[in-house]
């Protein structure tokens, strides 16, 4: 089991080939959430995230020329990276789900990509099965956990006196490497780990103190959509983990809009799960100062659309409901013009006349409003239903959370 000692090293052996991420303080965070929130902006690190601190460390300890690893995409960038920093060749088996941006930075960097299965452990078990280079895990490796808590030991720097800090969990080197620093220094100082609640299996694991396999299920947190922890890591994590957590992907997606809204920070779903969960939490840590680790910033920009629209109409910004009008000229213009009347910024409308729940000379119209937020959206409703016109009693609910899915 690795020590500050081999944390401290590897600060040593890294540090001229990774940065030294800034942790910043963020007011607009802390008025919302009504703790002191400092963010650790490893979306910021080279390639995106914190996974080269590992990979560098783990390589430099290499000494074959050809490497393997698998990966999602953020491992596979740093090992790539870093293979191709200190002159060795990189193959990287991903699933053929992983994000295409991610395949297509992973060959950036000189890395052969090799597409294989449809999950992590369908990629993870072919690059094992590989004899012909080195194989590089992207968590459960004592190099690679005492590369990530490097991390660890630049927050508890920044910020001694510490109340908690949360971190992303996949397959828990982050958080194993990053607690084992930070509990050496500031025992006080409470671990704080994050999963999807689509991926549990590191808390799952965490609860039952074994390893448990959960399949991932869909998430927009894909960095961490991993269905196995790792036994050196559950070791650890059992060892200076106070807590493990999971969050719902309306809450990843608003975490991913507030951070654009209000940090101008480009954050992968995994990165923003801290915040998730800070947010689901705020009672806990009101009044207490707490750092939120940022692991990355390699969103896929052709769902970034979807995540912003998920994440506005979970946070009330954006409704989408349903009017029954009565199928005559006239009956749109008067809906519209409640809906105008109130300052709601109408985006879209569409006309169902043929669905089963809507009599022969009436029709479902389905609007998409911008508005200032619950509140307001429920005057809207309210203005309709007092004119008159038919609003399902869910129009805030169930049409929703469909509209976002």
């Amino acid at each position: 089991m690795i020590t500050l000692a081999d944390i401290q090293q590897a600060r040593r052996n890294i540090a001229s080939f990774v940065h030294r991420t800034p942790l910043i303080h963020s007011n607009s965070l802390s008025v919302l959430s009504g703790a002191e929130v400092y963010l650790k902006l490893e979306n910021l690190q080279k390639t995106g995230s914190f996974k080269v601190r590992g990979a560098f460390n783990k390589l430099l300890e290499v000494r074959d020329e050809k490497v393997i690893a698998a990966s999602m995409g953020n491992h596979a960038q740093a090992v790539a990276y870093a293979a191709g920093k200190l002159g060795k060749k990189a193959s990287i088996v991903m699933p053929e789900t992983a994000a295409i941006v991610k395949q297509a930075a992973t060959r950036g960097y000189g890395a052969e990509v090799i597409l294989h299965g449809g999950k992590f452990n369908d990629a993870l078990d072919f690059a094992l099965s590989r004899r012909d280079a080195v194989f590089i895990h992207p968590f459960d490796d004592e190099a690679v956990i005492a590369g990530q808590g490097t991390a660890g030991l630049e927050i508890i720097e920044d910020l001694p006196d510490i109340d908690a800090v949360f971190v992303p969990v996949g397959g828990g080197g982050l958080i194993a490497g990053i607690a084992m620093a930070i509990k050496a220094l500031s025992p006080r100082t409470r671990m704080i780990g994050v999963q999807a609640g689509a991926a549990p299996s590191a808390c799952v694991s965490f609860g039952a103190h074994a390893v448990c396999d959960r399949v991932p299920g869909n998430t927009i947190a894909d960095g961490i959509a991993v269905g196995r922890v790792g036994e050196r890591t559950l070791a650890l994590m059992g060892k200076h983990v106070d807590r493990m957590v999971t969050v719902a992907e309306d809450t990843i997606a608003r975490a991913i809009l507030l951070f654009l809204e209000r940090k101008k920070l480009v954050v992968e779903g995994a990165g923003a799960v801290p915040l998730a969960a800070l947010l689901e939490n705020t009672e806990e840590f009101r009044g207490k100062r707490v750092a939120l680790v940022v692991s990355g910033g390699n969103i896929d920009f052709t769902l970034i659309d979807r995540i912003i629209l998920k994440g506005l109409i979970t946070s009330g910004r954006i409704g989408v409901f349903s009017v029954i009008i009565d199928d005559v000229a006239g009956s749109l213009h008067a809906v519209t013009g409640i809906i105008g009347a109130l300052r709601a910024n109408i985006l879209s409308v569409a006309h169902d006349r043929a669905t089963a729940d809507v009599s022969v000379g009436r029709a479902k119209v389905i609007f998409t409003v911008e508005v200032r937020g619950r509140d307001h959206l429920a005057e809207v409703f309210t203005a309709l239903r007092d004119k008159g016109f038919e609003v399902p009693t869910d129009a805030a609910g169930p049409t929703e959370r469909n509209q976002a899915d």
